[in-house]
């Protein structure tokens, strides 16, 4: 089973990020276009002094995203990622059209991502970013 834990990294204030990721189901399987049912993601602010204490960032609350434009059918390596060499296959970049997915610099927010499958539970993934 994969390990549970947060992607860490780093945004600009105002800026857009870049998130890329292997997503696996429960056998270890990479999730595909096929594969996904429906992907929402969430910005929210979290409480330095209270981790549960999570705000949502305006205009980037439970906003649904076309598996077929966020999931790859084959691992993909090069460019940004440099992880591994194995590659990842969720690639999401997050829009500034409609409203700041980072308004405060200093801030630290988290990217929850839930996925659901055809078949099988739900898989949830994280990212915990610092916004300079």
């Amino acid at each position: 089973m994969p390990v549970a834990r947060d992607i860490p990294g780093a945004v600009f204030r105002e800026g857009t990020a870049v998130l890329m990721a292997r997503i696996v189901d429960a056998d270890d399987t990479p999730v595909t276009q096929a594969s996904a049912a429906a992907i929402r993601y969430s910005v929210l602010e979290v409480n330095r002094h209270d981790p549960d204490d999570l705000a949502a960032v305006v205009g980037h609350d439970d906003v649904a995203l076309d598996p077929a434009d966020v999931l790859f059918d084959t691992l993909q390596t090069g460019g940004a990622w440099t992880a591994d060499a194995t590659g990842y296959n969720f690639r999401h970049e997050i829009d500034t059209g409609g409203s700041e997915p980072f308004p405060r610099a200093g801030g630290c927010y988290q990217v929850r991502y839930e996925l659901v499958p055809v078949t099988g539970q739900k898989i949830v993934f994280r990212f915990k970013l610092r916004s300079l």
